[in-house]
């Protein structure tokens, strides 16, 4: 054999396992992918693929600065790829090196004009530097590129609503059903999307599509839909069931598609502020979902029980639901409220839900803990148990719609670039007036936040 033969020989065998190295990561078989680029690391050390692909692979099983360095060392070795730095940006994103991030974003544009997956990318990191017009701009060059681009319509929407230009960003918001995710959100139909015309009653089918916190804020908009199609069918979750049939002039409400019957017409519930023409300044109030009286009384007997006498009290909720997108960036550990649990005047009552309220087991502070979460069946519990306390401190998740719907009052805090509902620079939201938001100042610094919410309680 020949040594260019023997050369193209080598050369297959690395296309082969470079091939098979990306095929274990997009199947999410991180182990297996791991200990594969850790043998072709010890092979070929210095090969910008090898790292790249290594990079991606250590990012993903949780090691960000052996990600960071393998990618780094990539793009010193072959500075002039596109895809290094377009990868890295991301990588600098979720790490929270912004400035990192935009540098090599544009470094991304520079080396490849054309691709619009970098100017999205690009837009991304702005929406987290809260340069909204920038972020809005970089999209409409992705889109410009790629008209179907449904990621960066959407990363568009998200900068203009949060912006507080919701009038201009609820067009661009109706792409979120062409997004990955959103498969399976809606019914396979050949019904129309409702328009926002007068319907004969039981024609209008409205869907709780999105997470349980977005279909608890847009329920205020069903007795609004109702006007022009009276006795609307609800279509959602189990979970949301108790919680939307309570609101007024509805028809049937179903948790399964088949169960729907015969509509003339259907839209999502995250659809019906745009058809309502919905601006800061025309939001439906709240209090529009109440507990049940006998629950009320249920709780009131079990916390007179256990929670001491004489202390505020406080409801707190400190992580969400970790495959949410933005868990990251909302999510705190327990301990990190520790200048609330400083305070002796207060009781802390917890209603967490999920893994996380196992760290109710090493609490340690001044103030009292009643951990409630093993105790609580669904949101109807939830909803009774905030009657009794003097405020709700919590993320962004489910448990602060719950609150604000029912005028509970409720600190929340919030990353420094929010989910667009919270809008910018504000203490409150048009969406809850019972609710004082609380900021990061810095991206990823939360120990401010905390200490200014347990200073006000």
């Amino acid at each position: 054999m020949s040594a260019a033969q023997e050369n193209g020989k080598v050369v297959m065998k690395l296309a082969d396992a470079l091939d098979k190295l990306a095929k274990l990561e997009q199947a999410n078989k991180l182990p297996e992918a791991d200990d594969l680029a850790r043998r072709m690391l010890a092979a070929m050390p210095e090969h910008p693929h090898i790292l790249q692909l290594a990079g991606i692979v250590a990012y993903r099983s949780g090691r960000v600065q052996e990600a960071i360095e393998r990618m780094e060392k990539s793009q010193a070795l072959a500075p002039d790829v596109a895809l290094y730095p377009r990868n890295i940006c991301e990588i600098y994103r979720g790490a929270g090196r912004l400035d990192d991030a935009l540098a090599a974003a544009k470094r991304a544009i520079e080396l490849s004009p054309e691709d619009s997956r970098s100017y999205f990318n690009c837009a991304l990191i702005h929406y987290e530097r809260l340069e909204l017009d920038e972020a809005v701009a970089v999209s409409d060059k992705a889109i410009a590129l790629d008209p179907e681009f449904a990621e960066a319509h959407f990363e568009k929407a998200e900068a203009l609503l949060l912006g507080g230009k919701l009038k201009e960003g609820w067009d661009s918001y109706e792409w979120r059903f062409k997004l990955k995710q959103a498969e399976g959100m809606l019914p396979k139909t050949e019904k129309p999307q409702w328009d926002g015309q007068p319907l004969a009653p039981g024609k209008l089918l409205i869907i709780g599509d999105q997470g349980f916190g977005d279909c608890i804020q847009f329920g205020r908009y069903i007795p609004w839909a109702a006007m022009l199609a009276p006795q609307p069918i609800i279509a959602c979750s189990g979970e949301l069931l108790p919680l939307l049939s309570q609101l007024p002039h509805i028809g049937k409400v179903v948790t399964r598609w088949d169960d729907a019957g015969d509509y003339d017409a259907y839209i999502p519930l995250s659809g019906l502020p745009r058809l309502a023409g919905t601006t800061t300044e025309n939001i439906p109030p709240s209090g529009y979902l109440a507990a049940k009286p006998a629950l009320v009384e249920e709780w009131r007997a079990r916390l007179d029980r256990l929670a001491p006498k004489g202390k505020k009290r406080i409801a707190l909720v400190w992580a969400g639901r970790p495959t949410h997108k933005n868990d990251k960036k909302r999510s705190l550990k327990l301990s990190q409220f520790a200048p609330l649990f400083a305070r002796d005047d207060v009781v802390i009552l917890t209603v967490q839900k999920g893994d996380q309220i196992a760290q109710a087991g090493g609490y340690f502070g001044r103030a009292p803990l009643v951990n409630l979460g093993p105790e609580i069946e669904d949101f109807l519990d939830t909803m009774a148990i905030l009657q009794h306390v003097d405020r709700l401190v919590t993320i962004d998740t489910s448990v602060a719609h719950i609150a604000g719907a029912s005028n509970v009052p409720t600190s929340i805090v919030l990353p420094y670039a929010p989910d667009w509902r919270w809008l910018l620079h504000r203490e409150d939201t048009p969406w809850y007036p019972n609710m004082r938001l609380y900021r990061q100042r810095v991206p990823f610094q939360w120990d401010d936040v905390i200490a200014r919410v347990a200073a006000d309680l």
